[in-house]
């Protein structure tokens, strides 16, 4: 019996340490964010990630236990070999979680979650965001640590396992199955408590070193359980107090009581033809007008000179499913789950196209590369476009960027599309650009930074395309929206929660726009729907989440979610709360952040509320 004892001991021990160890080995791999921190920091970083390793190595633990427990009664030797293979497949997958976690917090800013399961449903898609360099990186790094693990395990703890039959197997299965109840103490962190929370190992002012004490695995598997029953989910206040915020935030427009005065009129034209271009990963930090970075965008530089630059306008969330189904849907991103997942709440969304089309308006969407990742296709088509355009119709000789078409070759097609009349009704024209997506590799050298030298050769295909628009008849009759999916990690100093990071640009130019304008007020780019279609004189009563940032008296806010959290912009300041720690991580400034961070609870609170009820 005491062998066995040791042996499960060993064993829990051992996968605490092959975990705690992954701390260090995070804050070494993004060496440029831990430095500065103390030697100090380093160690609470492992004390307080404890709290994740212990219970993830209960869970790791229980087939051993069940394995010494069977030794008793049967033969050990075939028990002690599936045992060391149940090793090496742990160790695998531990180390792929740790080291694929690694490398994407670089681009995303947090740890991992439940968002890469939905890209892992497409692995085509998601390897080509990998450059070849990371690729083979990763596979090292995970193959030292896979072996390490492995040599760990069978120098001090496999020895363990004993080799004979118990001799008093009751007195044995009695304390094996004691020892099993005791491995529920540290999964539930004390005979009390529920289950730990991700935040639970947070400590520190220094956001690089919360997230550096979290254990992947544990977010992860932690995350998959928020896929299920939202309405349940980020209860903050009773129903009456949450609706009380929520109606004053975002009244229906039938509630909108104020007539005396008019809302500003950008178009020459209730009826213009429109081309939805949606940057893809466009920062405003990279746009001159907008503060941004200079020279890298002449082209929108110009044009913000001759239609209607929004200043203030930002992302809803930080990835391209989430982003498209803010803007075309005008339905706020959500922060623990993409609602582009669930085609059945999808189709049940309204959409810019379905609104259009009841005034006679034809749709169609445009994307260089496979629409079926990420269920592009399935959503396209629920929200009501009439007609799908992708990679297959370009010559694979022309599909140079590791996602399909480049935006030249895109913004081509798009140009010979317009020269071609409709025969009967307006054209609505959505166009998802590529190029700016990661991995950067374009056509073009003009700037030394990858991002940055993206983004400049979407600008040129944009001038190039625009320049060409104007000499066509089409132009006459035309909105042009630019709006970004979501903002980018640039300069790379950002954190996930900070409202720069979701700054992104939102242009309206062509020749149906009065007159240049810059229009200034706070709004996120869910607002997009609501906005265009009062310029239109189309309802928008369905879309609950999306404001007309136009009409008088508009509601002057800005609302963004990012790994289990939210921020809120208005006109006193910005706030961050994450719900992990469940503590706010950005007050700016203190003053009015109680009320802010209540109306942004009250917008979340009722996002969960009606997606569990579609």
């Amino acid at each position: 019996m005491r062998k066995r004892i040791v042996f499960v001991t060993l064993t829990y021990v051992a996968w605490i340490a092959a975990m705690a160890v992954q701390k260090p080995v995070f804050m070494a791999y993004h060496s440029a964010a831990a430095k500065g921190c103390t030697f100090v920091e380093w160690l609470l970083v492992i004390f307080h990630g404890l709290r994740h390793d212990v219970a993830v190595a209960a869970y790791l633990t229980v087939i051993p236990l069940l394995g010494a427990l069977a030794s008793v009664w049967i033969p050990a030797r075939p028990i002690r070999m599936a045992l060391g293979i149940y090793n090496v497949v742990i160790a695998v997958a531990l180390a792929l979680v740790l080291f694929t976690d690694a490398a994407l917090y670089t681009f995303w800013g947090f740890r991992m979650d439940a968002t890469l399961l939905f890209y892992l449903q497409f692995p085509g898609g998601a390897m080509l965001s990998v450059p070849a360099l990371l690729f083979i990186r990763q596979t090292s790094l995970s193959l030292v640590y896979i072996c390490a693990v492995g040599w760990a395990f069978n120098k001090w703890v496999m020895p363990a396992f004993p080799r004979e039959k118990a001799k008093d197997r009751v007195h044995s299965t009695v304390t094996l199955i004691l020892a099993g109840a005791a491995l529920f103490i540290p999964i539930r962190q004390s005979s009390a408590s529920s289950i730990s929370t991700v935040g639970a190992v947070y400590f520190s002012e220094n956001q690089f070193l919360n997230h550096s004490a979290i254990n992947p695995a544990y977010s992860l598997v932690s995350s998959i359980f928020q896929q299920f029953d939202f309405a349940s989910q980020f209860q903050f206040f009773d129903e009456e107090k949450c609706e009380g915020i929520f109606n004053g935030l975002l009244p229906k427009p039938s509630a909108e009581v104020d007539t005396t005065e008019a809302k500003i009129e950008l178009l020459r034209t209730k009826r213009p033809d429109i081309l939805l271009v949606i940057l893809e990963s466009f920062s405003a930090n990279v746009i001159e007008p907008l503060g941004g970075t200079e020279g890298v965008t002449p082209c929108l530089n110009r044009l913000a000179q001759e239609g209607a630059l929004f200043t203030n306008m930002y992302a809803n969330s930080f990835r391209t499913d989430r982003g498209l189904v803010s803007v075309i849907n005008g339905y706020f991103a959500q922060p623990t789950t993409s609602i582009m997942k669930y085609p059945d709440k999808c189709h049940s969304l309204p959409s810019l196209s379905k609104s259009l089309a009841g005034r006679g308006y034809v749709s169609d969407m445009l994307y260089g590369g496979d629409m079926s990742y990420t269920n592009m296709t399935s959503y396209f088509r629920g929200a009501g476009y009439d007609s799908l355009i992708s990679e297959d119709v370009f010559p694979v000789d022309k599909r140079r960027h590791k996602w399909g078409a480049n935006d030249d070759v895109t913004f081509d097609y798009m140009l010979g599309s317009f020269l071609k009349p409709l025969r009967d009704g307006q054209r609505f024209a959505s166009f998802l650009t590529i190029s700016s997506h990661e991995p950067f590799v374009v056509p073009y050298r003009r700037l030394k930074d990858p991002y940055l030298n993206s983004v400049a050769f979407t600008d040129s295909c944009i001038g190039n395309f625009i320049d060409r628009l104007k000499l066509t008849p089409a132009w006459d009759n035309l909105l042009v929206i630019f709006i970004a999916d979501h903002g980018y990690r640039y300069p790379s100093t950002l954190t996930e929660y900070e409202p720069a990071r979701y700054h992104i640009p939102m242009l309206w130019v062509g020749g149906a726009v009065k007159q240049p304008v810059r229009i200034e007020t706070v709004a996120s780019q869910s607002d997009l729907a609501a906005t265009l279609l009062s310029q239109l004189d189309i309802p928008h009563d369905d879309f609950m989440f999306s404001k007309d940032i136009l009409a008088p008296r508009s509601t002057e806010f800005a609302f963004y979610t990012f790994s289990n959290g939210f921020g809120f912009i208005d006109s006193t300041g910005a706030s961050a709360f994450d719900n992990d720690s469940e503590r706010p991580v950005l007050n700016k400034p203190q003053t009015g952040s109680e009320e802010r961070l209540n109306k942004g609870k009250a917008l979340l609170q009722t996002l969960y509320d009606d997606l569990g009820g579609r």
